[in-house]
């Protein structure tokens, strides 16, 4: 069994044909994705979509996503949290974190809605999914004042400093469609150095998709589908049988996201 640890699956990009992407990558093993909400208005149909399709979810307010957020969404993320408690399928808070590539976004009310997440976090005692885009710094400050119980850096392409700053906090780091690009050097040796409990696959479907989705000049659209081939690359890497991988991921996964053992366990 795959498991994608990061995956849209409510995005508009999957509008006509979600089914059948849900199909192609059941068809290819991926039997368990985790499904992180961007903003309160996507928390119904995520949790929905989840339940439908047996997926894990996890609910929070992503950093692009802040500019037309409220205030008392925080609110909002806390009474979603509070009658998920005891749903299975509610693994994490997420997606949530800094993001300080994107131009033009602010800093620190980002920031502010960061803090509040990890402290529902702590609250209601779920791992977390970060976003980190040139803010690894950043996230890990925050984290430094809030500790919370673990989780995923998803999409991570930091320093190996950062990377083991991260590590050291409990976090595992997610790797995807960037590890397959040739041109990843930094991304692609730490997939291949990192401790063997540091690490998760995932896609981040629809976005970040694999090179051969570039080089055949298809869709750019990335699918759950796609993440058996991510793992060869990540076997490849660090010169193990795909099997080994598969069994890593899923250890990796649930030590990063403590529900998602129970969940798994029920459908075995």
């Amino acid at each position: 069994m795959w498991i994608d640890t990061h995956c849209h699956l409510d995005a508009e990009a999957f509008d006509d044909d979600r089914d059948a992407v849900l199909a192609r990558a059941r068809a290819g093993g991926v039997s368990m994705m985790v499904i992180p909400a961007v903003e309160v208005a996507a928390f119904g149909a995520v949790t929905q979509l989840a339940h439908r399709h047996g997926c894990a979810y996890a609910l929070g307010i992503h950093p692009l996503y802040t500019p037309q957020a409220a205030e008392d969404d925080i609110d909002r993320l806390r009474e979603a949290l509070a009658a998920g408690r005891d749903d299975p399928s509610l693994v994490a808070v997420g997606e949530i974190g800094l993001d300080y590539y994107v131009e033009g976004l602010d800093r620190e009310r980002q920031e502010w809605f960061y803090a509040q997440q990890l402290k529902l976090a702590r609250e209601f005692r779920l791992p977390v999914i970060l976003h980190v885009r040139r803010s690894a710094d950043g996230l890990l400050k925050y984290l430094n004042r809030h500790e919370v119980i673990g989780g995923i850096a998803h999409a991570f392409n930091g320093s190996e400093d950062q990377a083991l700053r991260m590590v050291a906090r409990g976090l595992r780091l997610g790797y995807g469609g960037a590890m397959t690009y040739d041109g990843s050097l930094r991304i692609r040796q730490l997939a291949a150095t990192l401790p063997e409990d540091a690490w998760v696959l995932e896609t981040d479907a629809p976005d970040i998709p694999p090179q051969w989705r570039r080089k055949e000049g298809a869709s750019l659209r990335n699918e759950p589908g796609d993440l058996p081939a991510m793992a060869q690359v990540m076997a490849r890497l660090r010169g193990l049988p795909l099997a080994e991988v598969a069994a890593a991921n899923r250890r990796n996964a649930c030590a990063a996201l403590p529900k998602l053992a129970a969940l798994l366990a029920a459908r075995d």
